[in-house]
């Protein structure tokens, strides 16, 4: 009996990263990503070069401890496997305006890593300020569901006006790591392998992540 390859047997990866152009939104006084090109093969030198100059908090992106609590662990400094490994993508009937809250999001296995899809951020090239955010209870019950792993379709985990930043004072209470921005529209609920790792950016408050899912393959009858 043939075998097939294990490159065979590996589900598509699903690209679920916004695109980093200079139409990317970013959060209201933030800096937007801007390319300068140094040298230009098309200009007849040897070589193409360019710089990148943008907010580490752009498009898919995770959060560093540091970014909201003094003394909070760098980007570079959080664990590798918060971002690599199983999770589970749950869309909800997010409301702008409104914190996504226990209701909303009826799960109640135990799980790492979730993915809550709320639709209130479809276009990444536009910032509305009414995205939803999440309810801080909502956060304690999925710790308690084993999760340390938190993204969300929104550039926040809390809403856009927020000082006190309670969804972020959640997850630092609880230990979980937090992934912003992800697109997610057009993804169906269910279980995949996350793929997000940042880069090793030394000291940063964050960092911008191709996040890739790929669908678990489910054992045949």
């Amino acid at each position: 009996m043939n075998q097939s390859s294990p490159a065979e047997n590996n589900a598509p990866l699903i690209d679920i990263s916004p695109p980093i152009t200079p139409d990317l939104a970013v959060f209201p006084g933030d800096t937007p990503p801007t390319r300068e090109v140094l040298l230009d093969m098309a200009k007849g030198d040897n070589l193409t070069l360019s710089t990148l100059r943008t907010t580490v908090h752009l498009g898919s992106h995770a959060d560093g401890i540091n970014h909201y609590a003094v003394d909070g662990a760098s980007i570079d400094e959080m664990p590798l496997e918060r971002y690599i490994g199983p999770c589970t993508l749950v869309r909800v009937s997010g409301t702008r305006g409104r914190r996504v809250a226990n209701a909303d999001l009826p799960i109640d296995r135990r799980i790492r890593r979730i993915l809550i899809a709320t639709g209130t951020q479809p276009d990444k090239r536009v910032f509305n300020p009414d995205f939803s955010g999440l309810e801080p209870t909502l956060i304690h019950r999925l710790a308690d569901l084993g999760v340390r792993t938190i993204g969300i379709d929104t550039p926040s985990v809390d809403m856009a006006d927020s000082k006190d930043l309670p969804a972020h004072a959640a997850c630092l209470e609880r230990g979980i790591a937090i992934i912003e921005g992800l697109v997610l529209d057009e993804i169906p609920d269910g279980d995949y392998e996350l793929i997000a790792p940042p880069l090793k950016l030394v000291g940063f408050d964050a960092s911008p992540v191709r996040a890739l899912l790929r669908r678990i393959a489910q054992d045949a009858d």
